[in-house]
């Protein structure tokens, strides 16, 4: 009897070490941003606002986002995600098409756009004609 004991416990430590050394489960990320003219760098003075609420998964760097804006001086010419921290312009990273509100949509992430969204390194910004370097932005953050 105790022969099959000694197996059995065996197995059990052997599934409480695979449990222990299995890789953490995928986390989802729940994202928001407030687009104002006083974040653009330089700051204008559009009346325009906007939200943006987006979540990441870390396991398939899947980003999805939903977002709604007003008040613009006119239509929006384009939207995009771009690299930098608040206070800096940066690059664009996403593309976000089209760029008429309500705004909707997905993209995968590179592991350098994984790492600066998580980060709080990538902003929203919507870009009118009278504002070509961008109407109204908001910092994207956890």
């Amino acid at each position: 009897m105790r022969a099959a004991i000694v197996p059995s416990a065996s197995l059990a430590a052997l599934a409480c070490a695979l449990l222990l050394a299995w890789p953490a489960s995928a986390e989802v990320v729940n994202l928001k941003a407030a687009m104002d003219a006083k974040s653009e760098v330089p700051p204008n003075s559009s009346a325009g606002t906007g939200t943006l609420t987006a979540t990441y998964d870390t396991s398939s760097k899947k980003l999805s986002w939903k977002g709604t804006y007003s008040g613009l001086t006119g239509p929006a010419t384009e939207a995009h995600f771009h690299s930098g921290e608040a206070g800096k312009n940066g690059p664009v990273a996403v593309p976000i098409t089209p760029a008429t509100s309500p705004l909707e949509g997905s993209a995968t992430l590179n592991d350098e756009q994984a790492n600066e969204l998580l980060a709080g390194k990538l902003y929203v910004n919507i870009h009118t004609e009278a504002n070509k370097g961008g109407e109204i932005r908001g910092q994207v953050t956890k």
